[in-house]
């Protein structure tokens, strides 16, 4: 693909690498996905921030893992912000969009407007966990939330459980076209050191609570060139990284232009849920006859709704539960 050429870059995720350093990376460009994503609930700004910088970090790091099915991120925390949790699914054929989806549980009453986001969450873990289907064993890698935003705890995550250099820059709030409604929006960049420039790091690290960071597993050249991408990546300014009127590759060519950046095939994304009546009864029928009377409602039927989408399913109690499924 010509870094000159022009696509449509919303809803996508363009891989580059750097020829001249051993560096990969990821472009994001959120519009419609995001919208949609946060369409689904009536978040505070706060939460809603949140939500929006772990769906950009979840299309970036989704789209570096050759998936046959499903990468989720889980920022699990004791302040008011509980739980975000996204989920990327790979594409089902070459040439498909990837699907997207988020939510977060929080505490209202304990929700301070006047904080910065990250304050929401508190102490607590990142994890990202792995499926890739049936015949396969899960993944789960979890680490300290540290560094003061998800993106940081996401570096975190990948130096210390994957000894992975990785850096992020991500943009992403409310934004207006000339004639359109205000809408969220987000846009970033992902940078890591391909593996064979890392070195075995030892002991602990000189990073928040003794975690390691990308200083503490890079050596001689390796070190010298992810200094200077990064020291790159630091001029790119809000705006260039949100676009639209700032294309990923001329941002590409600008930030990077003397280290032979190199891209591919961009991959759009979408806003998708899997949820279905039948995924429904299946999580239902852990549950005995006694638990399903304790959830059917006066008028006689069990209710669920989709976190994620919204989606609103009713059941016969008579069939759901472990009784049901055993006939």
């Amino acid at each position: 693909m010509n870094i000159g050429s022009k696509i449509a870059w919303d809803d996508t995720v363009l891989p580059f690498q750097l020829d001249r350093t051993s560096t990969r990376g990821r472009v994001a460009r959120l519009d419609g996905v995001l919208q949609n994503v946060l369409a689904q609930h009536d978040y505070p700004p706060v939460i809603e921030a949140l939500v929006a910088e772990a769906t950009l970090l979840t299309a970036l790091i989704g789209q570096t893992i050759k998936l046959r099915w499903k990468l989720s991120l889980q920022i699990r925390g004791d302040g008011p912000a509980r739980l975000i949790a996204t989920d990327y699914y790979g594409p089902t054929k070459d040439g498909a969009p990837a699907r997207i989806r988020a939510y977060a549980s929080y505490d209202k009453e304990r929700i301070d407007l006047n904080a910065a986001s990250f304050d929401q969450v508190g102490s607590g873990y990142f994890a990202i966990l792995i499926d890739q289907g049936e015949g396969t064993v899960p993944y789960q890698g979890i680490t300290p939330l540290a560094g003061g935003s998800l993106a940081a705890s996401a570096q975190t995550y990948f130096a210390q459980s994957e000894q992975l250099p990785t850096r992020f820059a991500l943009s992403f709030g409310q934004s207006q076209n000339p004639g359109e409604d205000m809408h969220w929006r987000a846009g970033g960049v992902m940078l890591q050191q391909m593996p064979e420039a890392s070195i075995e790091a030892q002991g602990g690290g000189s990073g928040e609570g003794g975690l390691l960071v990308a200083d503490d597993i890079l050596d001689g050249d390796a070190a010298e060139d992810w200094n200077h991408v990064n020291i790159l990546l630091d001029s790119a300014e809000e705006i260039e990284l949100i676009g639209p009127s700032v294309q990923p590759t001329e941002l590409l060519t600008r930030l990077f232009h003397q280290d032979g950046p190199r891209v591919f095939d961009a991959q759009p994304v979408e806003f998708g849920c899997t949820c279905s009546p039948d995924k429904v009864r299946q999580s239902l029928s852990i549950y005995s006859a006694r638990d399903i009377g304790h959830m059917t409602t006066d008028a006689g039927i069990v209710t669920a709704d989709c976190q994620f989408c919204g989606a609103h399913y009713e059941f016969d109690p008579k069939t759901l539960g472990k009784e049901a499924a055993d006939e």
